[in-house]
């Protein structure tokens, strides 16, 4: 069986025709009967990586931003075969850390299909990404600006402005971006100190439930794009619209050809000449991943049963925390009367609770629970508390070269 070192060497590839042998698989989500044949083989916890809805989730977003060059963003799934997977099928990717770089130039992504787009950078930041050829970066400060005098004859930098959105789960404009005016003053300076304006880039945060704040952050660039020409600076070419596309985990979101009309109705006011990005992430891989954790004791609390799992928020539902996330999870056993339940994670912190109410049959100790979605901010934010090893990451349908997979 090939491996993979990727998180400590916790990544292990199924053969492609080992996949499509198996009859009982659902090639958008594996079915239980199949993930049960996979934790029999190669224990619990597990993380499956299914590559087929990936590609799918990416061609679903270009088709609904025709025109649009999709950066995939790391951050939620920082994987060798996820960026394997996009690169194949024609993606581009947002960079952030000199770790992502270090990844996507592992991967042999060309450095001309990347930007790093963290609005605030170390020096060593700065220098790696263009070490390995990334030359476009994004500032929403003077500070932040001046950082570029040095590089002024190798980089090109996007403005970042701020739209707040109390409506997003994660309103990242409140820790990011600059005011409109404050673009100006940036490009104005830049322009003083001989360092490149490609444009401007903006992100009204994750899960945002409709795209009403999309079209007022386009409609405000679009003044700021005219206001450039108005006062002689150079022509911006540029705007990044970012990420934020929502996905559904308990509620339901627009499909996203509906969620996305608006947006392209927006962008078509810009000028024909204007090249525009995007940085999805969460959207692009939420779906693709399916945690299998495993019941390692049971206890009778207060009229109770909980069960102890092998997996918890210190680990895959690490996003329980922080995220929005409420994953779908059940367990692989259907039959029988459902109890109430809660369901605990493995280490000996009191908050390790993956849910304190979940209707649940009798379940033995080494039954599966399984819960979907999970491929958004959990292997990439889970830790090694209390000694307790990160699942093991199980790839499916994975393409190289336009070649299955072989063992």
């Amino acid at each position: 069986m090939a491996l993979s070192t990727q998180l400590k060497d916790t990544v292990t590839k199924v053969p492609a025709a080992a996949v499509a042998a198996n009859q009982a698989f659902d090639y958008v989500q594996p079915t239980n009967t199949h993930i049960e044949q996979l934790a029999a083989q190669f224990g619990a916890p597990l993380m499956v990586l299914d590559c087929e809805a990936i590609r799918r989730q990416y061609h679903a977003l270009k088709n609904a931003l025709p025109g649009v060059v999709l950066h995939f963003a790391l951050k939620p799934l920082p994987l060798a075969a996820v960026v394997r997977t996009l690169l194949e099928e024609g993606a581009s990717f947002d960079l952030a850390t000199s770790g992502e770089v270090d990844l996507v130039a592992s991967q042999g992504v060309p450095s001309e299909r990347t930007i790093h787009t963290h609005p605030i950078k170390r020096d060593s930041d700065i220098r790696d990404a263009l070490a390995y050829g990334c030359t476009v970066f994004v500032v929403d400060n003077i500070n932040e600006l001046e950082k570029f005098i040095a590089y002024k004859d190798q980089a090109e930098i996007l403005v970042r402005l701020s739209f707040r959105n109390k409506d997003a789960f994660a309103d990242l404009s409140k820790k990011f971006g600059c005011s409109p005016d404050a673009a100006i003053d940036i490009i104005s300076y830049a322009q003083q100190l001989g360092i490149r304006i490609k444009g401007l880039s903006f992100h009204v945060g994750s899960q945002s439930p409709n795209p009403t704040k999309y079209v007022e952050a386009i409609n405000a660039c679009a003044k700021v794009i005219n206001k450039v020409s108005e006062l002689g600076l150079p022509a911006l070419s540029t705007l990044d619209i970012g990420g934020g596309f929502p996905v559904p985990y308990s509620a339901d979101v627009l499909p996203i050809n509906v969620f996305c009309a608006p947006i392209n109705v927006a962008l078509a006011q810009l000028p024909e000449t204007m090249q525009i990005i995007a940085e999805p992430g969460r959207f692009i891989v939420a779906s693709s991943v399916t945690s299998v954790a495993s019941v390692m004791g049971q206890a009778q609390r207060e009229g109770r049963t909980w069960y102890y799992l092998d997996d918890g928020i210190y680990g895959s539902f690490s996003g329980l925390i922080f995220d929005e996330a409420a994953y779908p999870i059940d367990s692989a056993k259907q039959d029988g009367e459902r109890f109430e339940s809660v369901l605990a994670g493995p280490t000996c912190d009191s908050i390790d609770v993956v849910s304190d109410s979940i209707m649940l049959p009798k379940l033995n100790n080494g039954d599966l629970i399984i819960s979907r979605m999970m491929g958004a901010y959990t292997l990439a934010t889970a830790t090694d508390f209390n000694f307790f090893k990160r699942a093991e990451v199980i790839v499916l349908n994975e393409q190289v070269h336009s070649q299955v997979l072989t063992g």
